[in-house]
């Protein structure tokens, strides 16, 4: 087979995961014409082969019924948040049998931009995968020239976030962006960079969850000519090629421990050593680092050091959650709805009241990611249309919204109590104290009797109160039928 021309157009890359040989070979075979095609069958699969390549794949085509577990939709919902942690530009659109509402719903809350029941007209996934494209390609072409909308909102958290970046932007001391998946860790990084002395130099990003354990080290500090297997040439890392600008480090939970130590050591005098050589050299980079991890937990299991997380945190911004920000989810609305719109040279829809009060309700569990793939749904099934509630319901995952607040381990913070039990708050409707404190009661001392086989006095001692009060709650909840083994 001949090269390809020079001027002939890269193929844009595609991962496709199914575990049935015949739609994978398939696919590939039809696909494979307009797009440079990646198989795996499993998401070890997926892992091993992301490892491989040079750059993560535009898109992405997955089945949700995966080994282990080919009948069940776990391991494709997984799937789907360890690819957009890889790789927050990905396209994911899902091809999966296991097509009823609810898994639907929930694999685009996590992320994915369409769901596809299986069998599907192959050209017609062809489409669905280029419009996903173009749209992938716009956005990033929106953000490098700076038109990706920056911090909308007029609501507290999005000033107090506002406020918090121009009080940092030029400081040179690190910051740690903490967040939800989906919120938008990244683009307060941009905003950060954006705002400082700095704006002018690129703007360099490194996924910590993208790249394999092996190649953290010689990716951010670079390497020497025969340093290991490979290094035909010497090459500069992030930490060099950021000098006198900014290295946003997303999913900083995810770096090994073991090179933990080596970024506090830049952090504190700005010294590193390339892979392979004894020199030391010196970068005034200045790092951002985003996680959606309970850092604190992270510390206390072991997982990640303390004086790294105090050196990373010297400055520390909270991207609030999507729910909290009130009007400001149709601020978003109106952003995304007339960018897709010009994207895609049509009109753009519009909600009836009944349909924006449900926008309004909705708690959005994938935050701005999912508002934005929600709106390029209804831009693409209902341009220049009113969008009833019914209309609006088929897109949401109302599923998500039950929120369950179970019983904390003793020694858990307060602050983990508070945020669930706001989050449970603004997610219900009709919330009744009393009734949700009886019915943990009444489940811990049931969960309690079971344990103890009817044991009254062990039942007791379990729940950490008096044998008397235990008798007392019960014939409250109505069991005033003692167990027969009520020693």
């Amino acid at each position: 087979m001949g090269a390809p021309l020079n001027n002939a157009p890269a193929k844009p890359d595609l991962l496709i995961v199914d575990d049935d040989p015949l739609i994978s070979d398939t696919l590939n075979f039809v696909l494979s014409r307009d797009f440079n095609v990646y198989v795996a069958e499993s998401r070890a699969q997926v892992k091993s082969l992301l490892r491989q390549l040079d750059n993560p794949p535009q898109l992405a085509l997955i089945d949700l019924g995966l080994p282990p577990t080919p009948h069940r939709p776990d391991e494709g919902f997984k799937l789907i948040n360890e690819l957009i942690a890889y790789s927050p530009s990905i396209k994911i659109l899902v091809l999966s049998g296991q097509n009823e509402d609810t898994n639907a719903r929930h694999a685009r809350t996590l992320g994915a931009i369409e769901f596809i029941a299986k069998p599907c007209d192959p050209e017609k996934i062809k489409k669905l995968l280029l419009d996903a494209l173009q749209i992938r390609d716009a956005e990033i072409s929106a953000q490098a020239g700076g038109a990706a909308g920056g911090l909308i909102g007029k609501s507290l958290p999005i000033d107090k976030l506002r406020q918090q970046v121009g009080q940092y932007a030029n400081a040179p001391f690190p910051v740690l962006i903490e967040g939800e998946s989906g919120s938008g860790k990244e683009l307060v990084a941009s905003a950060l960079h954006n705002q400082s002395t700095r704006q002018g130099k690129p703007f360099l990003a490194l996924n910590c969850a993208a790249i394999s354990p092996n190649l953290v080290e010689p990716t951010l500090f670079g390497y020497s000519k025969g340093a290991f297997t490979g290094a035909t040439t010497s090459r500069s890392g992030y930490f060099e090629d950021a000098k006198d600008s900014t290295l946003f480090l997303d999913e900083i939970g995810e770096l090994p421990l073991e090179l933990q130590a080596k970024l506090l050591r830049v952090l504190e005098n700005g010294e590193y050593q390339r892979v392979g050589e004894t020199q030391s050299r010196v970068s005034n980079a200045r790092v951002i680092a985003a996680t959606n991890r309970d850092m604190r937990q992270e510390i206390r299991n072991g997982r990640f050091r303390a004086d790294l997380y105090h050196r990373l945190s010297v400055f520390t911004v909270d991207v609030p959650p999507l729910r909290d920000l009130g009007e400001d989810k149709v601020m978003l609305l109106d952003h995304f709805r007339d960018f897709y719109a010009r994207q895609a040279s049509v009109k753009a829809f519009n909600l009836d009241p009944k349909g924006m009060t449900l926008w309004l309700d909705y708690s959005f569990p994938g935050n701005v990611r999912e508002l934005r793939n929600i709106v390029i749904r209804l831009i693409t099934k209902h341009a220049g249309q009113n969008v009833t509630a019914d209309q609006l319901q088929v897109e949401l995952d109302m599923e998500s919204m039950d929120v369950d607040l179970p019983g904390l381990p003793i020694g858990q913070d307060f602050k983990s109590v508070l945020d669930a039990a706001k989050k449970h708050l603004q997610l219900q409707k009709n919330f009744n104290l009393d009734l949700t404190l009886q019915q943990w009661e009444k489940g811990y001392v049931e969960a309690a009797l079971l344990i103890t086989q009817g044991n009254l006095s062990q039942a007791a001692k379990l729940l950490g109160i008096h044998r008397t009060t235990l008798y007392s709650r019960m014939q409250n909840y109505g069991t005033q039928d003692a167990p027969a083994n009520s020693q």
